[in-house]
């Protein structure tokens, strides 16, 4: 182990760097940026996945700290130590929740991940019981056990001791974020921030504090919820247990989901991002009013910055870049998703064939969780490169489905979409989005898009940026994709879409 140390001389000629800890569902990612936003450096750590039975789904909060700390020390290494200055940053997998002995430190149990579904008999008998509306009114999301409260309530009633431990104020509960925060502070500060609350189901998004009826509902003890602050404030100082001779500021703390919006610099009301992995992440920035959401989607936080809170639609996507892995690993018709484009151009259409990637159910805005995957419309003239063309179309059409709800509920077209992630580099699909769409689709050069949100938080809590027009030359455009005029063919190609999926859902 290294210590850091400085002196005020040292400070005055010292290189400012931010590390950005990207805690996501696999990996714990840190990235060093500097001040202009360039990533200099990156390191990474997975962590173990434990399905102890079906439908459960753990981390090891320990280990995830273990690694985060490993992780800082990693990308300091790449730096010259002494002629540096460092702050830290969060982004973090969402409804993730651990529960924790605030006297020992240690979690009463793994960490309940979002994926998790012992929750789901719990949030049935709440819907049951003519619950949904307040739930839907004042946290602005469905009852679902993807959300952390039901998790937290199934740890407090099936672990020995526990709900007796809570009420006696021995017990703390928080999202990744709070439990890194809490861990890197020795146990000082007990903080989380606005966006990942409002992922919990306990948070009342429009007076941004915790919600006592939904915590009356779940059963769950004010005292173990940890203070909320903004997505911009100082959340403590850190030695990363003696990395650093003295201590270094943590500012700036969010989501995920919602650090790619601001990374994208989704900063006006009708832009949104769209990230492309396993599955995609659609959120759009609605502005600071907490609009009710049309079906099938949440109300979210999207960020609380300079003074104000700015609130997001929200709906995630199941099969997206997994459907193309699914094409390539286990039915064998590409060598690699990356061949998808080549694939898909050589034909001149998608002959009449739609994939409807419902591998495990689809998700929003449709919401149906019993539906199977099909592909619908093959004859005797269908090739491997129409199926495969077809499973590239999906993702898009996917993405239309909720951006189509999305703007009827801002009263107006979503105005433009940034993406991240893998698949922008398919030109075929970044086309055919614009083009379904009718809107810019702008592709950026950063790749980890949540980790520079977070940045930008960062520098807010500072004082290095100021307003939101500070930040957005800081956005690097690799790729902006204008749809072509709107054609009947378009349309068409929707419509069978939408018959497609209205064929697996029944």
């Amino acid at each position: 182990m290294w210590r850091i140390g400085r002196n005020d001389k040292q400070l005055l000629t010292m290189k400012n760097y931010i590390i950005a800890i990207d805690q996501s569902t696999s990996a714990t990612k840190a990235m060093l940026f500097d001040e202009s936003c360039h990533l200099l450096a990156r390191q990474d750590r997975e962590h173990k996945q434990h399905y102890p039975q079906a439908g459960y789904v753990e981390h090891d909060a320990e280990e995830i700290y273990r690694n985060t700390v490993d992780v800082i020390r990693a990308v300091v290494g790449t730096t010259d130590v002494r002629e540096s200055n460092y702050t830290l940053c969060i982004t973090n997998q969402r409804e993730t929740a651990v529960v924790w002995d605030k006297h020992s430190g240690r979690p009463i149990g793994g960490a309940v991940v979002w994926q998790d579904t012992r929750g789901a008999e719990i949030c049935r008998s709440l819907r049951e019981a003519g619950h949904e509306a307040l739930v839907r009114k004042r946290s602005g999301l469905l009852i679902d056990p993807n959300f952390s409260a039901s998790g937290i309530k199934w740890l407090l009633d099936n672990v020995g001791g526990a709900r007796e431990a809570a009420r006696r104020g021995d017990l703390l509960m928080g999202t990744i974020d709070t439990w890194l925060v809490w861990k890197l502070t020795e146990g000082r500060v007990f903080a989380t921030d606005t966006t990942n609350a409002s992922r919990t189901m306990l948070f009342n998004i429009h007076t941004l504090d915790w919600d006592d009826d939904l915590l009356r509902l779940f059963d769950i003890p004010r005292q173990m919820l940890a203070e909320v602050r903004p997505c911009d404030a100082l959340y403590g100082e850190t030695t990363v247990e003696g990395t650093f001779g003295n201590p270094i500021s943590i500012a700036g703390v969010l989501g995920d989901s919602h650090g790619a919006l601001v990374g994208q610099m989704c900063f006006d009301e009708g832009t949104g991002k769209v990230t492309y992995g396993t599955g995609s992440s659609v959120m759009v920035n609605i502005g600071t009013r907490a609009l009710p959401a049309p079906q099938g989607l949440v109300t979210s936080i999207g960020y609380t910055a300079l003074g104000k809170t700015y609130y997001g639609y929200e709906g995630n996507i199941y099969s997206t870049g997994a459907t193309l892995k699914w094409m390539a690993d286990q039915m064998m018709l590409i060598d690699n998703p990356a061949a998808t484009e080549a694939e898909a151009t050589s034909v001149a259409d998608n002959g009449g064939v739609y994939v409807v990637p419902a591998f495990a159910g689809l998700g929003a805005p449709w919401w149906r969780m019993n539906s199977k995957a099909g592909i619908v419309g093959m004859t005797f003239a269908t090739s491997r490169a129409h199926i495969v063309r077809a499973a590239l179309e999906s993702i898009a059409y996917q993405i239309k489905d909720l951006t189509d709800v999305m703007s009827s509920g801002i009263g107006g077209k979503v105005s433009e979409i940034c993406a991240d992630g893998g698949p922008t580099k398919n030109k075929f699909l970044m086309q055919f989005q614009a083009d379904l769409l009718q809107s810019a689709v702008v592709c950026t050069e950063v790749e980890d898009a949540s980790a520079l949100g977070a940045v930008v938080m960062n520098g807010f809590a500072r004082g290095v940026w100021k307003t939101f027009d500070d930040v957005r030359p800081l956005r690097r455009v690799r790729q902006r994709i204008e749809p072509k005029p709107e054609n009947e063919q378009m349309k068409a190609l929707y419509e069978g879409w939408r018959m497609a999926v209205d064929r697996v859902t029944k």
